[in-house]
């Protein structure tokens, strides 16, 4: 190989800090959601490897055959939502909806005509939903500050002071301070023993409700807040791989992970941009090395998928919770402001907002899908209120 084909520094630093960026923002949403899905510690390691896999191989065998910077990542809103919509289901229906939402994700990906019905969804409703989603998991920032103040008041701090300072490590940073904060508490007392991670197979059953409660919202929520944002960063970078083929293959791979853990996959957005500027490389023709080299991260993470499971274990439930509502902090903000931005659906997406925040379930549906429901039944009543007016005034 000649060293001109060798990915060059600046390939490989883009590469790594978008996969540390990757896990310091999301990492804890995963394992929180292997957790609260009733998965064992060896089968959250199993999660981590599978996810660590499929996001390398996605990303190492996309960029290499469109020469174009493809970067993959889990569904961090995906990761959120399971948090607080997996109760009462169980682990092997829980699995089973995973396998279902990437069958959803691979017919959309070969269906124009289905991608085009869900775009049509409002990007006010949509945006609601998600921020119905993570305002529970953000208020979590606050809700140990009786019981620890001092350490709620300084990573708050902590975060106010890095947004402006240096905003770009944040949650790096964060994410430093927090394991310096849950080893800290452990004393020296370490007792982790190093073992290779291993596959776990669950395997699926399938529930209507399931389907309805989980399947569906995961899928609707992937695409629409991660794969068009992803689409639209390749876009903006003026990068035109064929898409609907690279969401076929991340379908695909997501089938495959789905019974080990693998609950969803998707084009990066935020993490893409880091290996598609300019510090990726001068050269933008060979920018795609930034995102193999974020591939290779990809597969060491997993590789070490126990020894990162054994660090997030060891931090309090405070340090978790503040770990993960500050990191969804800028996602939150950026949905609430697009909920609001058309007048004309405000009313809608204020009422998906709370519904979906509300953590009702009806009839085995969780709040998110009575949420989109509502909002959707808002607007028809509004478009139906607006024709016959408009009859009316005729």
């Amino acid at each position: 190989m000649s060293s001109k084909s060798l990915p060059q520094l600046s390939h490989i630093a883009a590469g790594f800090t978008a996969v540390v960026v990757g896990y310091s923002s999301a990492v804890v949403l995963v394992i929180e959601a292997a957790k609260a899905s009733g998965a064992t510690p060896s089968m959250i390691v199993s999660w981590l490897l599978v996810l660590g896999l499929g996001m390398g191989i996605t990303c190492i065998g996309f960029s290499w055959l469109y020469k174009v910077p493809v970067v993959t990542a889990w569904s961090t809103p995906g990761a959120a939502f399971l948090i607080g919509a997996v109760g009462g289901f169980s682990l092997a229906e829980i699995i089973g909806a995973f396998v279902t939402a990437a069958l959803l994700a691979f017919i959309a990906a070969r269906s124009k005509a289905l991608t085009s019905q869900i775009e049509r969804i409002p990007p006010a409703v949509s945006s609601a939903m998600l921020a119905g989603i993570l305002l529970p998991i953000c208020l979590g920032v606050f809700t140990d500050a009786a019981a620890h103040p001092i350490i709620v008041v300084s990573f708050i701090a902590l975060y106010l002071l890095g947004s402006l300072f240096f905003p770009r490590y944040l949650m790096l940073v964060l994410l430093v301070v927090a394991m310096a904060v849950g080893l800290g508490s452990t004393g020296t007392n370490l007792d982790f023993a190093w073992n290779w991670p291993e596959l776990e197979w669950v395997t699926p059953t399938f529930s209507v409700s399931a389907t309805i409660s989980l399947a569906i919202p995961l899928f609707i929520i992937t695409l629409l807040s991660q794969n068009l944002p992803g689409i639209a960063i390749l876009k903006s970078y003026d990068y035109h791989p064929d898409v609907r083929q690279i969401l076929t293959g991340v379908s695909i791979v997501n089938l495959i992970a789905a019974p080990f853990g693998g609950f969803a996959f998707n084009l990066a957005a935020i993490t893409a941009a880091i290996c598609m500027g300019e510090n990726a490389g001068d050269d933008r023709n060979k920018r795609y090395k930034a995102a193999i080299m974020a591939g290779v991260g990809y597969l060491i993470f997993g590789i070490i998928a126990s020894l990162v499971v054994y660090l997030f274990s060891q931090m309090p439930p405070v340090v978790v919770h503040l770990l993960a509502g500050l990191a969804l902090l800028a996602t939150l903000q950026a949905s609430l402001l697009r909920s609001m931005e058309n007048h004309d659906h405000r009313k809608a997406a204020l009422l998906t907002l709370l519904c979906s925040a509300s953590g009702i379930a009806v009839a085995q549906l969780g709040a998110p899908v009575w949420g989109l429901f509502a909002g959707l039944c808002v607007l028809g009543l509004d478009k139906l209120y607006q024709k016959m007016h408009g009859k009316a005034s005729a």
